[in-house]
């Protein structure tokens, strides 16, 4: 019953930014077809060097209207959680963590950072149901997410990772193509982040590759491994594909200190 209420609470969340989006913005160079319907199938849009570009709005695959990345009905669901539903991974727990995420999960998610109005890091950021806007250029791609209005900046420009970075919320991106998949790496954690909805957990160890490839103009394929020695026992990886999102804009959006809607719901 806990988590029908908690499922419901969020729904209604991200329904009402959803509608709030600019109304009818339209695309920016969306391709046609020959009867004027969007064509998500058409081939990707590329830089001035020929590599893809990644730029747009963006949503996860979990989310959205069904179908909006032109490739059939999208599966449909309120929880990123990594042991369960579309997601289809069993991260290989230390046993720790593995009591750890069990704690977390009886709790129903309330110390959740996004419960907590704090930053999510940014696997979490990537499976949120709220908008992501790509900013693309040869050398550098960000990541701005309506929530709490975050950022990701992903270096292209040849740039190694640091060799003692300072602890944060997103880490640190250095990337590379092969071919027209862009390989992000990013170090430099702070310890105690939150993977997924139920509180999977990521340490100060972690080292998080992304593989990124636009297959078609509609689709972002988004492959996650995530290697933590100290929370897990080998790399596990995760898809947490986006579609794009049409004829819409970000808007500004600020969580309120330390709120705690979620969990009163819950009876926390």
């Amino acid at each position: 019953m806990n988590r029908a209420i908690v499922a419901v609470a969020l729904l209604a969340v991200v329904s009402v930014s959803l509608d709030a989006q600019w109304i009818r913005y339209p695309t920016a160079g969306l391709p046609r077809t020959a009867d004027g319907k969007p064509n998500l199938a058409a081939a990707a849009p590329r830089l001035p060097n020929g590599k893809p570009d990644f730029s747009g709005v963006w949503q996860n695959d979990g989310y959205g209207a069904p179908g909006g990345e032109g490739t059939g009905p999208t599966p449909r669901t309120v929880f990123f959680d990594l042991t369960h539903g579309m997601k289809g991974v069993t991260p290989p727990y230390q046993p720790w963590a593995a009591d750890l995420y069990k704690r977390r999960k009886d709790d129903q998610a309330k110390d959740n950072p996004d419960a907590r109005c704090l930053p999510i890091g940014a696997l979490q950021m990537l499976a949120h149901p709220l908008p992501k806007k790509i900013l693309h250029n040869p050398s550098l791609l960000v990541i701005l997410h309506e929530r709490n209005m975050e950022f990701r900046q992903i270096f292209v420009d040849g740039r190694g990772l640091p060799d003692d970075p300072q602890p944060s919320w997103y880490g640190y991106s250095t990337a590379r193509w092969e071919g027209d998949t862009l390989v992000v790496d990013t170090i430099g954690f702070r310890d105690g982040l939150w993977a997924d909805f139920y509180g999977s957990p990521l340490t100060d160890r972690a080292r998080m590759t992304e593989r990124i490839r636009r297959p078609r103009f509609g689709a972002l394929e988004i492959e996650v491994t995530i290697d933590d020695p100290k929370a897990y026992t080998k790399p596990w990886t995760v898809s947490v594909n986006q579609h794009l999102a049409l004829d819409t804009e970000l808007l500004e959006y600020a969580c309120l200190e330390n709120e705690k809607d979620v969990p009163r719901l819950v009876g926390k």
